[in-house]
């Protein structure tokens, strides 16, 4: 396995990762802007454990990579790869509250029994009209294209929906040759299409009111603290790495509120 382990803009190379190719079609399309580094502690950049039994041990490994640019505080892709059938790619983008801009979110999960596959462009306010109301209209024709393709995920927590867009994309497809042809007929071709939206929706944002900045703020935080308190890997990681470096990444790392 071959792996940049440093704070520079350099692009992960997992051998044999599933997603490595959505991570390729990130920075891609992410070259259009002037990429800077986004610092993260050397702790969080790559972390290794062989776990299991001496007769049947499997190495984890979880590396991290960031960047920003102009009207973007934070790219921060999570990348999880083990021997066995666990592959992992979480990818979230923080837009600076100076602009009228959703979170980016993609969390590709694969475990020993499926994959778990989301996709959307993330409100902070999801009472407010004004709040990405332009957005909608763009995303919900891809979000029907392509969840027309694939089976419905089921039902997400009460809790949880103020911070879903009508376009959440959301599926659950088995392991081997049926899910895999879904994954590079429907959801690779869906990824470019979101992210795509995205980027063209930060390259014409324009700077907000002072006012609705700090509402937008106020948003992001309440997000941030969400997503970090109810982290669905949070038991995965602490299992692989222990209590206290799992806290750290979620709060530190994964969803960072100190530069909200």
């Amino acid at each position: 396995m071959n792996l940049i382990r440093s704070n520079s803009l350099s692009p992960l190379d997992l051998k044999e990762w599933l997603w490595q190719p959505f991570f390729n079609d990130m920075l891609d399309m992410l070259s259009i802007f002037k990429l800077e580094t986004y610092s993260i502690p050397a702790e969080f950049l790559y972390k290794k454990v062989v776990t299991g039994t001496p007769k049947k041990s499997v190495e984890v490994t979880t590396s991290t990579w960031a960047c920003k640019f102009n009207k973007i505080k934070q790219v921060r892709a999570a990348c999880i790869q083990s021997s066995s059938s666990l592959s992992v790619f979480n990818l979230v983008i923080k837009p600076s509250n100076d602009y009228n801009l959703p979170f980016f979110g993609a969390d590709f999960v694969t475990l020993p029994n499926g994959h778990l596959l989301a996709l959307d462009l993330q409100p902070v306010l999801s009472r407010d009209r004004f709040h990405t109301e332009d957005v909608w209209t763009r995303l919900i024709p891809i979000h029907e294209k392509w969840q027309a393709l694939v089976p419905d995920g089921g039902d997400i927590p009460f809790e949880a929906r103020p911070y879903f867009s009508p376009g959440f994309l959301w599926t659950r497809l088995p392991l081997g040759r049926e899910g895999n042809l879904m994954i590079q007929k429907v959801i690779k071709p869906a990824f470019r299409e979101y992210l795509s939206l995205y980027l063209q929706l930060v390259l014409n944002a324009e700077r907000v009111s002072t006012k609705f900045s700090l509402k937008l703020l106020a948003g992001q935080k309440s997000y941030l603290n969400y997503r970090s308190q109810k982290d669905p890997a949070r038991g995965m990681l602490t299992r692989f790495y222990g209590k206290v470096w799992a806290e750290d990444y979620i709060h530190k790392v994964l969803f960072n509120m100190d530069q909200s």
